[in-house]
């Protein structure tokens, strides 16, 4: 009797301290469903304690009516649960190898939105045409290539870590201001300062996606952005002498 008080006071001590944590975490995931960028079950977001070297996942194939604070999972770097009774998403790996080599980051989401996506499958970059994709960043979208026959057949999710970080560092770009990537043929990722700010990112890459495509659309040959209007753009909203906002 006395073991056993001990255990459930030593299991309710873990639980509470990543209470916050899983509750930060739930929210991003039921955020990403509010704003219409999963289907189902599809597509996730993490959360990173950096101080515990762990990370919050949303549980794999758990629909987001029935998601609770509870049921999200608790890993560390090497994708061990720490806590939690159910599987984790079946992308635990990429975020775990982002979280890893990336140490600037604090959220990761990764949705199946209709219009990213398309633009993934066409394995194509997002151009920058306008001032709403330069409020973010000064650059195309990268779509990176998809994954070579030995990659998928090995570890599949973790090698999609690494073929962001690849293409990054292949590309010149850094994470910290390109805050967002498509996966050739699969979808995109997104990251940021946290996971509601990776969310963030994920409704903005989508929106971009959707009105690059209608840009095309309408005209097949529109310019890119010129380098004065991203420059003013993004510089206003994240530049020393920023002035956008309160």
């Amino acid at each position: 009797m006395v073991i056993l008080k001990i255990t459930m006071i030593y299991t309710q001590n873990i639980m509470s301290k990543y209470q916050d944590l899983k509750q930060q975490c739930y929210e991003a995931n039921m955020e990403l469903n509010a704003l219409n960028l999963v289907i189902y079950t599809f597509g996730n977001v993490s959360a990173v304690d950096r101080s515990d070297s762990v990370f919050a996942i949303k549980p794999s194939g758990v629909p987001y009516e029935l998601l609770k604070p509870e049921d999200i999972v608790i890993l560390d770097f090497e994708n061990k649960v720490v806590e939690g009774s159910k599987r984790p998403s079946s992308d635990t790996k990429t975020h775990a190898w982002l979280y890893k080599n990336w140490e600037k980051i604090g959220g990761i989401a990764h949705t199946h939105a209709t219009y990213s996506v398309a633009w993934a499958q066409s394995q194509r970059d997002i151009p920058i045409f306008g001032t709403t994709h330069a409020d973010h960043l000064t650059s195309d979208i990268p779509c990176a290539e998809p994954m070579r026959d030995d990659l998928i057949e090995g570890n599949y999710e973790h090698n999609t870590g690494i073929q962001i970080t690849d293409c990054f560092r292949e590309r010149g770009l850094d994470y910290e201001e390109v805050p967002m990537v498509l996966i050739g043929n699969h979808g995109p990722f997104t990251w940021g300062k946290d996971a509601a700010k990776a969310v963030y990112h994920s409704k903005v890459l989508e929106e971009v996606a959707r009105m690059a495509y209608l840009t095309l659309q309408i005209n097949p040959q529109a310019p890119r952005l010129k380098e004065a209007l991203i420059k003013k753009h993004y510089e206003r909203k994240h530049g020393k002498n920023a002035y956008y906002g309160q």
